[in-house]
C-alpha cells in the first residue's frame, strides 16, 4: 500500500468516510476536518509510520497541512529523513 493510500485511510478513519472520496489534491478542510482533526490525524499519521512529524497547530507549519498530499509529503519527508539515520 502506497503512502498516499495509507495517509488517506487514515484521513477517512478521521472523517467516518470511505478512503476512495479522497485524493492527493482534496483539501481537509473543504472536506470536513476543523482544526482538532487534523492535529488528531497528524498523531495517527505519526503512529502508523513510526515517525514525528514537526507540527504545531498554532504555527506556521500547520499552514502547510491544507492538502492529503501535504500530508503526504509531510510522512515521505520525515521517512527520508529516518532512513538517513
Amino acid at each position: 500500500m502506497s503512502t498516499l493510500d495509507r495517509v488517506r485511510e487514515i484521513v477517512a478513519t478521521q472523517l467516518g468516510r470511505d478512503a476512495a472520496e479522497f485524493t492527493a489534491d482534496t483539501n481537509l478542510i473543504e472536506a470536513g476536518f476543523e482544526s482538532l482533526d487534523v492535529i488528531e490525524t497528524v498523531f495517527a499519521v505519526e503512529e502508523e509510520f513510526d515517525i514525528d512529524i514537526n507540527f504545531n497547530a498554532n504555527e506556521s507549519a500547520a499552514q502547510d497541512l491544507i492538502t492529503v498530499g501535504d500530508i503526504v509529503k509531510a510522512v515521505e519527508e520525515e521517512l527520508a529523513k529516518k532512513a538517513t539515520k
